[in-house]
């Protein structure tokens, strides 16, 4: 299993070279050609990723990209993952990574496809 330093500069070369939204887009593609993904309703929502707020890494520096985030009456340390998924297959079509002090409204319409009927999203949308 790869440690979290590991990881980290895995998602910084693909966010470098743009290549996470190239394989989504690719893999999407090919759902969309074997009926997988019907693209008429989305369901978003949005999933906190904790990161350690030690400084474990190289350069003993907190990743600038990590924020606190409130959930409830608990504190969370890390990035949020806002996503949005196909209603009817539950297969994700969107993922958008952020700080974790992001509000959830902020991402919702980036989650959407365009060609939805229905949307669907909690209180935080």
């Amino acid at each position: 299993m790869p440690d979290e330093s590991t990881i980290l500069r895995f998602r910084h070369r693909l966010e470098k070279h743009k290549l996470a939204e190239q394989i989504l887009a690719t893999v999407n593609d090919l759902l969309i050609e074997r009926g997988l993904l019907l693209k008429t309703g989305t369901v978003v929502d949005a999933t906190l990723i904790a990161a350690p707020s030690s400084t474990k890494n190289n350069d003993k520096a907190r990743d600038p990209e990590m924020h606190s985030s409130q959930k409830g009456n608990q504190w969370h340390f890390g990035m949020k993952a806002h996503i949005g998924a196909d209603a009817d297959s539950g297969l994700v079509h969107t993922v958008r990574g952020t700080s974790g002090n992001v509000h959830d409204v902020l991402e919702g319409n980036s989650l959407l496809h365009g060609q939805e009927v229905d949307a669907y999203g909690d209180a935080g949308y």
